[in-house]
């Protein structure tokens, strides 16, 4: 028999490049260093029995609209694989009192918007949304390889001619700010929509941003949003059910200690001191571990290349348990599967400037997320569980923007810095503190030390910005994931499509296998 595929970590690019294979009669092998497969799509009690937190991910709408489910939904249901519906995706906490807010019902969003020219303007863009995300989401969905980037570029210039293929390229270059201002008049639609750029390093003034925030917002509108039914980790718990239906394995605690490569060929990996021999090797890994592991693979510029790879700041969780749910001021924000607290765009810019010069920001971008809403049967009957991110936050802390907290290391920053967190809560939903039953606050250097893939809590695995994405992620010349190392391919978020539950570096990767 011959070498199994060795796949290194069971994170969703991972799991769906095993599945995806086995499935097609494959031998495959998967190693992961933690004790349970999923990296951070993982579902756990973090704070008291019968709440069931998300550890990392919690939007699957990407999973759920990947080539992957498209290709193996029906199987993925049959392990049970269930999705949970949202209709009220998101929503934008302004001054306390103040929201807007997109929902699937057209007249609904159009309701929060303060200016009718902005109404007009939004349904302009969903009448064009069709047609541009079939080009925008075909290349969000095309391999960084020669052969398929030139089929997708014909293909879109025929669907949408010079001028409009033109338009869009310089869509891709923009900024959020950029292209907010020219499109809407209402600073607070403005604010809503930046917010999405930051989920991707993308600080509102930051080249390349704009097609997150736009794609989140007119996909929420079009599609709303999906999570798992009971937690994320139903996605993860499939696959692995899938993986092992169709003769994979799957060894926790496996931590691999080298890549073995001889003669400019992968020969297989290590793992507690014996060698798993395999001709292919799919590493799901940051740049600088795989640089690591491998001690270099021979060619200076592929190695240089993953030395300066540049992460995005970092990532702060606070996990609740409450007793009931959270009383915004704003009503409506009861209803929204996440709440953005943010009050303009240039909070959000300051934010950005503050954790990127090492500062712990004075008011911190969060993403409020309300599953249990939606799925009661992540807490106990009448309770709720809360997932909130505190975007973005410095893993080295040099000092303190507002000059409050005066220590430098994050196991003893962590829970005042929650505490600030949750003060931007609390005036958008006063008595919000008094339903706390527990809380499970993780630091950036937790994540990273949960999950090394997540260097200095950049839950996104390397930063999306121009010169690291598209045909530079994750750098010039091995967007399509190959190495100089023959069998060898890299899979993972730092690789193209980059972050997100769509897995599409670990799907791509499992192509190349006839």
């Amino acid at each position: 028999m011959s070498d199994p595929i060795v796949i290194i970590g069971a994170g969703i690019n991972g799991l769906v490049a095993a599945a995806d294979l086995a499935a097609r009669g494959k031998a495959v092998r998967v190693l992961e260093r933690g004790p349970t497969p999923g990296g951070a799509v993982r579902t756990e009690e973090l704070t008291l029995p019968g709440f069931r937190h998300d550890v990392a991910a919690m939007n699957l709408s990407m999973f759920a609209g990947s080539a992957f489910m498209a290709r193996h939904g029906a199987e993925m249901a049959r392990h049970g694989m269930e999705f949970v519906p949202i209709t009220r995706p998101f929503a934008q906490a302004l001054e306390p009192g103040d929201h807007l807010g997109v929902s699937t019902d057209l007249d609904e969003t159009l309701a929060s918007f303060a200016s009718a020219a902005d109404q007009a303007q939004w349904r302009a863009l969903m009448a064009d949304f069709p047609a541009r995300v079939a080009v925008l989401g075909g290349l969000l969905g095309t391999p960084m390889r020669r052969g398929a980037l030139a089929r997708f570029l014909w293909k879109s210039w025929r669907q949408v001619g010079t001028a409009k293929g033109l338009e869009i390229a310089q869509f891709l270059m923009s900024s959020p700010r950029d292209w907010l201002e020219a499109t809407f008049e209402d600073p607070r639609l403005r604010t809503a929509l930046s917010t999405w750029g930051m989920h991707l390093d993308f600080a509102p003034d930051i080249a390349g941003g704009a097609i997150f925030p736009y794609l989140e917002a007119m996909a929420g509108q079009a599609m709303g949003m999906v999570i798992g039914k009971g937690g994320a980790d139903c996605a993860t718990r499939a696959l692995v059910a899938m993986i092992k239906a169709h003769g994979g394995r799957i060894d926790c605690n496996a931590e691999v200690q080298e890549i073995c490569h001889t003669k400019g060929a992968v020969t297989g990996v290590v793992v507690a001191g014996e060698k798993i021999a395999a001709r292919d090797v799919l590493a799901g890994l940051a740049p600088k571990h795989l640089l690591r592991l491998t001690g270099g693979s021979g060619a200076a510029g592929f190695d240089r290349g993953l030395a300066a790879f540049r992460h995005a700041p970092g990532t702060m969780m606070i996990h609740l348990a409450l007793e009931a749910g959270v009383p915004w001021l704003a009503e409506a924000l009861k209803g929204f599967a996440y709440v953005h607290i943010g009050r303009s765009i240039d909070t959000a810019a300051q934010t950005y400037a503050q954790a990127k010069a090492g500062l712990l920001p004075s008011e911190p971008l969060l993403v409020v997320g309300q599953p249990s809403l939606f799925d009661p049967s992540r807490a106990p009957a009448g309770k709720q569980v809360l997932w909130v991110q505190v975007r973005m936050v410095p893993a080295e802390i040099k000092g303190d923007a507002k000059g409050e907290i005066t220590q430098r290391a994050w196991a003893e920053v962590k829970e005042a810095m929650a505490e600030r967190a949750l003060d931007l809560i609390e005036a958008q939903a006063p008595g919000f503190r008094a339903l706390i039953l527990g809380r499970h606050v993780v630091s950036p250097l937790d994540l990273e030390a949960g999950n090394p893939n997540l260097v200095g809590g950049d839950q996104i695995c390397g930063s999306h910005h121009l010169t690291q994405n598209f045909l530079f992620r994750p750098m010039r010349g091995f967007a399509d994931g190959h190495t100089p190392i023959k069998g060898l391919q890299m899979i993972g978020a730092a690789c193209w499509p980059g972050a997100g539950t769509g897995a599409g570096s670990g799907f791509f990767a499992a192509q190349t296998f006839t």
